[in-house]
């Protein structure tokens, strides 16, 4: 009668490791406010990353597309009902998350006998006001966060906290351009794409285990130099598309969302990416 609840959670164990692997080929998603809205920005090989899902509030994922645009379904479903039977001003980002989206994805997660999703999620929900834009990250198993001028997805914690660590040096974010904002997230994505190179460069060569590895990767991300960010880049987006889009605060209308299109993107992003828009 005891064996039970510890087959359990060997089973739940087992389903993080297996769900570890799968989000060690994706692609890092950066959200960040800047003085006129939010920008949200991934590099992908051509399946969108980065949606609309309401009129204040945007979606960017990792993990696999089917999973993703299942949620994705759900969340518009719950927002439009929820606007249609309230009011839009009812639907915010932590209501989807607490009520609709963490839910769903912990019980599949928690029913070991049933296919998990293989996502994880970052809900950006820009505010009437500079000051409050929210951003919320759901993990793969339901477990949510909730922060303030900036969200990182990627395929560890420990990268995750490289590319906040970066970003926390960044000064002047909130008050900043467009053109400022998309400079930053390209090199926080830049961290994340070289940091998840170096895990698995490490884990192939069995060089470096547990917190010693942790050490090494949080300690790296103050010293990242620029160009080192920019030639990463170079090299990695040849053969993908940088994909971003914003929630333009005061934009016209009750929608704020707008994709960037490459003409847009290609006078905003740092120089020597230009003809890679």
């Amino acid at each position: 009668m005891y064996e039970e609840p510890y087959r359990w959670v060997e089973a739940i164990e087992n389903r993080r490791q297996y769900l570890d692997e799968q989000f060690k080929q994706g692609s890092p998603v950066v959200a960040l406010s800047y003085a006129d809205g939010i920008l949200l920005l991934t590099v992908s090989r051509g399946t969108p990353k980065l949606y609309e899902i309401y009129d204040r509030i945007a979606l960017g994922g990792m993990g696999h597309p089917a999973d993703l645009e299942k949620l994705r379904f759900s969340l518009l479903e719950m927002a439009h009902v929820e606007g249609f039977n309230r009011s839009p001003s009812d639907v915010t980002g932590m209501r989807l998350v607490k009520y609709g989206l963490a839910p769903v994805i912990k019980q599949a997660f928690e029913e070991i006998f049933k296919a998990p999703f293989i996502v994880k999620v970052l809900l950006a929900e820009s505010g009437v006001k500079p000051g409050r834009d929210a951003f919320l990250t759901i993990n793969y198993d339901g477990t949510f966060e909730e922060t303030a001028d900036w969200a990182v997805l990627a395929a560890t914690p420990i990268i995750q906290a490289e590319m906040r660590a970066y970003l926390k040096q960044e000064t002047g974010l909130a008050s900043g351009t467009l053109g400022q904002a998309i400079d930053s997230a390209i090199r926080t994505w830049a961290v994340g794409s070289m940091a998840q190179n170096k895990e698995q460069v490490e884990e192939n060569k069995e060089e470096t285990k547990g917190s010693s590895k942790a050490g090494t990767t949080q300690s790296a991300s103050a010293n990242q130099d620029k160009a080192a960010l920019l030639a990463h880049l170079r090299e990695t987006v040849a053969e993908k598309t940088i994909e971003c889009a914003v929630l333009e605060r005061t934009a016209p209308g009750s929608s704020k969302y707008r994709t960037l299109k490459p003409h847009d993107l290609g006078r905003l992003l740092p120089k020597p990416l230009q003809q890679h828009a």
